[in-house]
């Protein structure tokens, strides 16, 4: 038979606030020797607190949102790994949510995630992120942004890589190793992801007096089916080029795939470079050169950030412009799929 709060208050002689406060681990000035005795009651009828009612009384509910937007790029599981990490040290359990990119399976996760009144919500948007202010004017807890920016009143914070400065040291790596027509395979540019390694590819490419070609830019979805087909928008401009940097490692993995496809091989007929150093890239033949994202490290300090702001109730952002942004830096990963010409 389940037993009552009121009832192991009563075997272990004292109030229900006070098993209430050893419970939830409030009790800094409760006795040890009460403190032993509740849990000696609490152990022998394997009591187990009513979360619903608990969160009643503290307001809290000790669980947190994650929204990624496919959770089948390989990506995303190493943020919810760091999340994950972080959360269970924190004693705080994480409702994963995957859209697909769909911005209306976004809008109706943050929907049921206020319902069940979550403690706060770390997200990675969807492609499109114009709705999303609005969308988040009717979420009353926390939101972290995490790997894709956009700016709303309601974030609490983010955390984000140097994109720009990443596909900057891309390209002029490609450079530097002798590669002088790089074409680029872009992710959605409805993302500030995607328009930053944009605009670096383009600053590297001024840097080194190497003429912008739009023909050689083209842009699509974060998936290997994109690479594939990225490939052959890219061969059928009939325009020349030695060397292609990729939006993400997925979409650098179908283009390689698709050149082999067509008889390149890669590096000595083409280069590839892929942005992010999900696992796969190294895997695959030839492993591919990327620039590596913290990715780990990414989710573990968007989950310390958010934990950071529940814990200070009274931390509202008067100003938006100063919220904590952590910025994490990218590194050039060199492996086979680019050699020096």
């Amino acid at each position: 038979m389940k037993i009552t709060i009121k009832e192991v208050a009563k075997e272990a002689g004292v109030s229900i606030a006070t098993v209430s406060m050893i419970i939830n681990k409030k009790d800094k000035n409760i006795t040890d020797a009460t403190r032993m005795k509740v849990l000696e009651v609490v152990k022998k009828h394997n009591y187990i607190p009513n979360a619903m009612a608990g969160s009643l009384v503290t307001q809290r509910t000790n669980i947190i949102g994650l929204i990624l937007p496919d959770i089948t790029n390989p990506f995303f599981p190493g943020i919810a790994r760091g999340a994950e990490d972080k959360a269970n040290k924190s004693g705080y359990s994480i409702i994963f949510c995957n859209t697909d990119d769909q911005l209306e399976v976004e809008e109706k996760y943050i929907e049921n995630l206020t319902k069940k009144m979550v403690d706060g919500i770390i997200i990675a948007h969807s492609s499109n992120s114009k709705k999303m202010p609005k969308i988040l004017e009717r979420c009353k807890a926390p939101v972290i942004l995490i790997d894709r920016d956009f700016y709303s009143e309601n974030i609490r914070g983010k955390v984000l890589v140097d994109n720009l400065n990443g596909a900057y040291k891309g390209v002029n790596y490609l450079i530097k190793n002798g590669y002088k027509k790089i074409a680029f395979l872009s992710g959605s540019l409805k993302t500030r992801t995607a328009t930053d390694r944009l605009e670096g590819y383009k600053m590297a490419l001024k840097d080194n007096s190497i003429k912008f070609n739009e023909l050689l830019v083209k842009s699509g979805e974060y998936r290997i089916e994109w690479g594939k087909n990225g490939v052959k928008k890219l061969l059928s401009t009939n325009e020349d080029f030695d060397s292609i940097f990729c939006g993400n490692d997925l979409i650098a993995i179908g283009a390689m795939k698709e050149l082999k496809e067509n008889g390149y091989h890669i590096p000595e007929d083409i280069g590839v470079m892929g942005f992010d150093d999900i696992y796969m890239a190294g895997l695959v033949d030839p492993p591919l050169t990327t620039i590596r994202q913290p990715i780990y490290e990414m989710g573990y300090k968007a989950m310390e950030l958010l934990i950071d702001n529940i814990n200070n109730k009274n931390n509202k952002i008067s100003n938006p412009q100063k919220m904590k942004s952590i910025i994490l830096e990218t590194k050039i990963i060199e492996r086979n799929s680019t050699n020096p010409l």
